[in-house]
């Protein structure tokens, strides 16, 4: 399964266009211009990505997508705006939280099918799960968080999907596995 390769520099760059796109987002000052840029990490429209917000430990709002069909940076935008304003889990990021918000993107590969899901190795592997209509997506660092074994973590990816937990081991599932480079906002 692929890796998540971006330099440095690169990373540094989707975690300040997403943190300026947040302020932007929830203070209300506006569209942030077009992010134009001749990086070919950022235009890359080979990965898709969630960014989840976090106030202390307590979640403010994880969205993103696997299906990539923009460049990375403006994923990475749109999935900023999202999490702060659409995760029905949470309420809406207010402006007078936004200094105690810390933003994580995780960048994740090309989702691969998967034939024997109990291969996978926690922590390392973010899962996808699909079955008819229903789909969930549980990302790597989420099994390690909860210290979940491979087999919890394929049954709670189902339940997030609305399916039965047993359903990863039913022909019909399809069960994809994917890597993520998680890009962590130091402040």
């Amino acid at each position: 399964m692929e890796t998540v390769q971006i330099p440095p520099g690169s990373q540094k760059r989707l975690l300040d266009l997403s943190r300026q796109t947040l302020e932007s987002f929830v203070l209300g000052t506006g569209p942030l211009p077009d992010a134009a840029t001749e990086d070919s990490h950022l235009l890359t429209t080979r990965y898709g990505a969630f960014v989840s917000l976090h106030k202390g430990s307590e979640l403010r709002g994880c969205i993103g997508t696997c299906f990539p069909t923009r460049p990375l940076y403006r994923i990475v935008m749109e999935m900023t705006e999202a999490a702060a304003s659409q995760d029905h889990r949470v309420a809406p990021v207010s402006a007078d939280e936004l200094s105690a918000i810390d933003i994580e993107i995780s960048v994740l590969s090309p989702l691969q099918l998967i034939e024997d899901p109990l291969s996978l190795e926690v922590g390392k592997h973010g899962l996808h799960v699909s079955n008819g209509e229903k789909r969930g997506v549980l990302l790597p660092q989420v099994a390690t968080d909860y210290g979940w074994d491979m087999e919890t973590f394929l049954a709670q990816t189902c339940l997030k999907a609305g399916l039965p937990k047993q359903a990863w081991r039913w022909a019909e599932t399809k069960t994809m596995g994917f890597t993520a480079l998680i890009i962590e906002e130091k402040r």
